[in-house]
């Protein structure tokens, strides 16, 4: 159980560590006021998160699930700031803006993990 802990947590710090990098390059060349950055992480750690998972099947990895998925891709996503940001977005006013977001970090964020799934099922089966 102390290595699984570990295992999440070193994840979890990298996933948060590559985020934060993230969002800064992301807010050199975006505009502000719109999440774009929480957009493409959402969108980028599903898409993750559907090769993984298919991949750690096919290979016999799920011992590292802990790790990469929970870890790593769970510190990595942002969906507790995706909330804020779109419950920000919505206090302030701005609900259609609100209301976009929330479609596109949605929608978006299920169609990589199926895209995700598929890729990873074509080139890993």
């Amino acid at each position: 159980m102390m290595m699984t802990a570990l295992q999440v947590a070193l994840g979890g710090a990298i996933g948060a560590v590559l985020r934060f990098g993230v969002g800064v390059a992301v807010m050199r060349f975006a505009s502000p006021g719109f999440p774009v950055a929480i957009i493409g992480v959402n969108i980028l750690g599903s898409f993750l998160m559907g090769l993984f998972v298919i991949y750690s099947i096919q290979k016999g990895l799920g011992h590292l699930n802990p790790l990469v998925m929970t870890g790593l891709l769970g510190g990595f996503t942002t969906f507790s700031a995706f909330s804020l940001e779109a419950f920000t977005l919505y206090d302030e006013g701005q609900a259609a803006q609100a209301a976009l977001y929330v479609v596109l970090s949605v929608a978006g964020s299920l169609l990589a993990l199926a895209l995700g799934v598929w890729l990873a099922r074509a080139v890993f089966a």
